[in-house]
């Protein structure tokens, strides 16, 4: 099981998100960080600027993650709407 961190930019941004968007965006990072093989259609490697990093599609929210397998840790990089993430 991974541990699940947030940089600081991306917790403020989870926090301006409205409560329904907080609930189910918290139940998908909860899905993630216990058997990310669930959400592996959902789940895309990212190109360009967030090389090596990942990209979780959770309705119209977009959740930027890089995972440190080496330490089991899952960092949250940003968190937002499709338009305001990339």
């Amino acid at each position: 099981m991974y541990e699940l961190h947030f940089l600081s930019s991306a917790k403020k941004e989870f926090a301006r998100l409205d409560t329904v968007a907080q609930k189910i965006i918290k139940e998908k990072l909860l899905l993630l960080v216990t058997n990310p093989d669930i959400l592996k259609n959902n789940i895309k490697a990212l190109k360009g600027e967030y090389k090596g990093k990942f990209r979780l599609r959770i309705n119209q929210y977009r959740v930027v993650f890089q995972v440190k397998e080496d330490i089991l840790v899952i960092v949250v990089i940003r968190v937002g709407r499709r338009k305001e993430v990339y």
